[in-house]
């Protein structure tokens, strides 16, 4: 497997699972295609035939503890969702993926209003995990208004026989845990420094990537993305020091991807 690490392979991604070892990964982070929104130049096809067996595969080259993060929308087909996010995360729960956590990527702006429903501004980032996630860097960035380092944080909850309990009179901190769901700008920007990603119809941000992989897995750690489009998974594994496998299928993303990462190590890895 050495061959495909820290490089972006021109390949089907179901090719190259199929070759790899099982339990190697330890989190992937990818986006696939939303029910054909987008043929990316005619070469994915995207129903049940084509992504059950990719699920697959990602269980069976994920290792145990590990964590998939599959950011996923729907379509909107003659009125109505597909609902194709949901058919896949509980095509997951087939597999043996644990459902870890259900996040929302919110963005800060919509593309275009709706006429006669509520304008989208979400997508879903299914958390799942092969048993219980191994690796979880909680990002505290969250102000406690009222933390003063003298409050404590207080309160009561009760067992599932009913039985009322008082929680423990911890010091209530300055920045306490992330929600889950997350507000990242879209677009372009006053920080975007590599503008060749958006060659790409569909990426997502940069920070998007981060924070997952900082979250899920450790430096020396692998990070696959199976649909590696602009290349920004790779991108944030390798500037947070984490090995990476990246699969492109389009020839054109896949170009344009290969060039932004040698941009990147040319200037340096910085974040």
């Amino acid at each position: 497997m050495k061959h495909l690490l820290n490089k972006i392979t021109h390949a089907d991604c179901m090719d190259i699972m199929k070759d790899m070892p099982d339990n190697c990964v330890d989190l992937t982070v990818t986006s696939p295609p939303y029910d054909n929104l987008r043929t990316y130049n005619n070469t994915l096809e995207w129903d049940e035939t084509v992504w059950k067996p990719i699920i697959c595969e990602l269980y069976r080259i994920t290792k145990q503890g590990g964590v998939v993060v599959w950011v996923v929308g729907d379509a909107t087909i003659d009125g109505s969702e597909t609902g194709t996010s949901f058919k896949q995360a509980l095509y997951f729960k087939k597999c043996g993926f644990n459902l870890h956590d259900t996040m929302i990527y919110k963005k800060d702006s919509i593309s275009f209003p709706e006429i006669n429903r509520y304008s989208q501004i979400f997508e879903y980032m299914f958390v799942f995990s092969k048993g219980k996630p191994k690796t979880f860097n909680c990002i505290k960035d969250r102000k406690n208004i009222h933390a003063d380092g003298k409050k404590h944080i207080k309160g009561n909850y009760r067992d599932t026989n009913g039985t009322k309990r008082h929680n423990k009179q911890n010091l209530l901190k300055e920045y306490g845990s992330r929600f889950n769901i997350w507000e990242y700008s879209v677009g372009k920007n006053k920080s975007t420094v590599d503008e060749i990603a958006f060659n790409h119809p569909a990426i997502f941000p940069e920070k998007l990537a981060n924070d997952h992989i900082i979250s899920w897995s450790n430096e020396g750690d692998i990070v696959l993305d199976i649909f590696s489009g602009s290349g920004t998974t790779a991108k944030m594994a390798m500037v947070n020091n984490r090995d990476f496998i990246a699969i492109e299928k389009d020839i054109d993303y896949h170009r344009d991807s290969v060039k932004r990462l040698e941009e990147i190590r040319s200037q340096g890895v910085l974040f």
